[in-house]
């Protein structure tokens, strides 16, 4: 095995646990993936395997040291790009030699690699890194530049391990292709937290983290959904089956209690026609009213046991079934202009951003999708669309229309306001308290944590509060726009905002490096923007 996790368990600060006996074994050049809802635990597994953090019990074996690429990159801003990827000392020590200091710790250090300044800067110009020194600090960098950093020190190092936490997270569309060519031609053993879907799918195992433990699906990620779908069909008929028992149920306690008092209202005339003594009536009464009170019990205790049995089956089936957006369509006719561009540029010192003037329209009913490399002005597009901000040169007309934009950070979400004080900003239907909680637990918001402020909300949390905002609004935009909305969160909340946006049937503009995203929501044109 070239990786061995035995019983692992992971308990925070407070001792609250945030997994326990975990066990897992990836053989020798396998290409494993974790996935698992916001908060699992993905990220502190890997962490534990990397061996930046200890494990609260269990062992974790690595045949060989591993390579470790972060999906957060705050602790490393301080750093130089050659202190980032590991090589700091031996540049440091081969320059020592070159000077002249030729002690024995130098050459230990070096360790005969006299390429390692021309391997790095090589292996920056792979990953279109050529223009940096190996001096910049990393706090300079973009958050695609930095993953590109550490892919980098992957050709360096020429590790057996690797070990990514999200690597696509941040790359523009041709480094993500580049990534996906190095996974599948690699022969080292690879083990990535995920949730690109195109990266999955080139996976031969995934491991699903959850609340009860860690579950092994043998393929890649059609396969997974695949069994996730039959698992939830399975659950769902027997759910179906289980509430309609349990109305059986009910239904025969009352015919039968019905049937039993009828019995007893008959058996007590008779007995006043027979002139039975009062002291053998009540005895009479006494066991009937016991020989009900035993039927009650026994009819109670069956219909305990299907609810216990409902409450199961409720508790394994995903939280995606609860939420769903029924958008009105737009007010607007389909094809109808809303967007006109006629040689569009922008400045945001001397030189324009993008190498051709654009010009373009939106139309009623698109779909498009804005494309380019990192740095390429999408954002920037997206302020001019929205009028946030004006052409430097050319001219952009909109027509009268509304819209909602979701963007990375998600804006409309207000820090300053607790999760149910946000909700009621957008009660401008005025519902009443009881639906605003209702439509809160829809979306998995319960009681407990009404009262937690937005600013330490995760981005799928976030995420899903901007879509439970919109429900409670109910002010069905013209134009959805969206930049880059399945970054950060986890599948079950991607597969919930791609549900929203599929059943909407207004206008979608969207920025996102997620081809499989794209596709899912029916992407039918794209502007590419190419930067000067």
């Amino acid at each position: 095995m070239s990786i061995t996790i035995q019983n692992v368990t992971y308990r925070h600060a407070n001792n609250e646990t945030l997994f326990q006996d975990i066990n897992l074994s990836i053989n020798k050049g396998d290409k494993v993936a974790l996935t698992g809802n916001n908060g699992s635990g993905k990220s502190t597994l890997l962490q534990i395997v990397s061996g930046n953090l200890k494990a609260s019990a269990g062992t974790v074996i690595c045949e060989n040291t591993s390579y470790f690429i972060p999906q957060h990159f705050r602790q490393y801003d301080q750093m130089s790009i050659a202190e980032a990827i590991g090589i700091k000392q031996q540049l440091d020590a081969l320059g020592a030699i070159i000077k002249g200091d030729v002690s024995p710790d130098n050459f230990t250090i070096l360790n005969d690699n006299w390429e390692i300044e021309d391997k790095a800067l090589s292996a920056l110009a792979y990953w279109g890194l050529d223009t940096f020194s190996l001096n910049q600090k990393m706090e300079s960098l973009s958050g695609g530049e930095k993953t590109k950093v550490f892919l980098s020190g992957i050709i360096i190092h020429s590790p057996h391990i690797i070990l990514m936490d999200e690597p696509t997270n941040h790359l523009d569309s041709k480094s993500r292709q580049k990534l996906y060519d190095f996974i599948s031609k690699s022969k080292a053993t690879i083990f990535i937290v995920s949730h690109d879907r195109i990266l999955l799918n080139q996976i031969s195992y995934i491991y699903e983290l959850n609340k009860n433990g860690i579950t092994a699906y043998g393929g890649n990620y059609e396969f997974y959904k695949n069994e996730k779908d039959k698992t939830l069909n399975s659950l769902q008929e027997k759910l179906i089956s289980q509430e309609k028992e349990l109305r059986m149920a009910r239904k025969e306690a009352r015919t039968i209690a019905e049937r039993k008092q009828k019995q007893d209202i008959r058996g007590e005339k008779a007995n006043l026609k027979k002139r039975i003594s009062r002291m053998a009536m009540n005895t009479l009464q006494d066991k009937a009213e016991k020989s009900s009170s035993k039927l009650k019990e026994v009819h109670a205790e069956k219909q305990e046991d299907i609810r216990q049995n409902i409450s199961r089956l409720r508790d394994k089936l995903p939280d995606i079934a609860q939420m769903k957006i029924n958008f009105s369509s737009s007010e607007l006719h389909i094809g109808r202009i809303l967007i006109t561009a006629e040689k569009v540029n922008f400045t945001y010192e001397k030189e324009m951003l993008w190498n051709e003037p654009l010009t373009f329209q939106i139309k009623s009913g698109d779909r498009i999708a804005i494309e380019g490399e990192n740095g390429a002005g999408k954002t920037t597009l997206l302020h001019l669309i929205t009028g946030k901000i004006t052409p430097s040169t050319g001219k952009l007309q909109r027509a009268k229309q509304n819209f909602v934009y979701i963007d990375q950070e998600y804006s409309i979400i207000d820090d300053n306001l607790n999760i149910y004080e946000q909700a009621q900003h957008f009660n401008v239907r005025h519902l009443p308290e009881h639906e605003i909680k209702m439509i809160l637990n829809r979306f998995l918001f319960p009681l407990t944590t009404w009262d937690k402020h937005c600013k330490s909300l995760s981005g799928g949390e976030k995420m899903r509060l901007a879509l439970c905002c919109l429900m409670i609004n109910n002010n069905t935009p013209d134009i959805f726009i969206l930049d880059e909305p399945t970054n950060n969160i986890d599948i079950q909340n991607i597969e919930i905002i791609t549900a929203t946006i599929k059943d909407y049937q207004g206008t979608v503009l969207v920025i996102s490096h997620d081809e499989y995203f794209q596709k899912e929501i029916g992407i039918q044109e794209r502007i590419k923007l190419i930067k000067k």
